[in-house]
């Protein structure tokens, strides 16, 4: 399958660059330079993952992203020369799977999107992928289902937009209720593989699941957080 990468970013010489690395790994490039361009592209073409600048002209990066996560779960990494903590926070509060902070290495651009796309996409073939072992194609904690082969998540009949990090989390806890996650493996679960973790980001993906999920996410009943250890999900019967 050749995956389409959307670039929007307003500086050519970075599009120029990025489009060679990524059309080098056999990827479909387009690119647009301003927000609005790139919410059309969207809308006209089945767009795998955005790469997004923020600092952009019409809608930024925030925007699009925002814009993006009303319609799409596709995976979203923002690229930025906003490399302020908080800046970071924001882009992953909004619905953003990873952020690169300018100047960054075009070798690792690619890295993190082969990461997002096999996360995202990759699912799928994981569930088929031994045709001896059975699974179950729905599991269930308490009134949350998820179908573990269309991937639709939802919670009293109502389905439940996440991200594809979000949505990795929350299957990974689900499928063993009761058992404590550290950091570092909720890290390795984001990213595919162990990397260096960043326990801001953690935060923001179980805060955002939270507000998707819970009734009260200040009063958590699904997801309960262990301190000095990591986070686990309860067992919960359905109603």
């Amino acid at each position: 399958m050749k995956y389409k990468v959307l670039i929007a970013e307003d500086d050519n010489d970075i599009v120029d660059i990025l489009k060679l690395y990524l059309e080098n790994e056999g990827y479909e490039v387009l690119a647009a330079n301003d927000g609005q361009e790139a919410l059309n592209i969207i809308t006209k073409y089945k767009i795998d993952l955005a790469v997004l600048d923020i600092m952009m002209p019409k809608l930024n990066g925030y925007e699009v992203t925002k814009n993006i996560r009303e319609v799409s779960n596709m995976p979203i990494l923002i690229l930025s020369a906003k490399n302020l903590d908080s800046d970071k926070i924001l882009g992953l509060d909004l619905g953003a799977d990873d952020y690169i902070a300018k100047p960054f290495n075009p070798l690792e651009v690619i890295a993190r999107v082969k990461s997002l796309l096999r996360r995202c996409y990759s699912l799928n073939n994981d569930i088929n992928s031994n045709e001896n072992e059975k699974k179950e194609s729905v599991i269930k904690v308490g009134d949350i289902k998820v179908n573990l082969e269309t991937f639709v998540i939802s919670k009293n009949d109502e389905e439940i937009i996440l991200t594809p990090s979000e949505y990795k989390i929350l299957t990974t806890f689900m499928k063993s209720p009761g058992r404590v996650y550290t950091k570092v493996q909720i890290g390795e679960i984001i990213k595919g593989d162990y990397s260096m973790i960043d326990e801001n980001s953690i935060m923001v993906h179980i805060s955002r699941l939270r507000e998707k999920i819970e009734n009260d996410p200040k009063n958590p009943t699904y997801i309960k957080t262990i301190r000095g250890v990591g986070y686990k999900i309860e067992k919960i019967k359905e109603n």
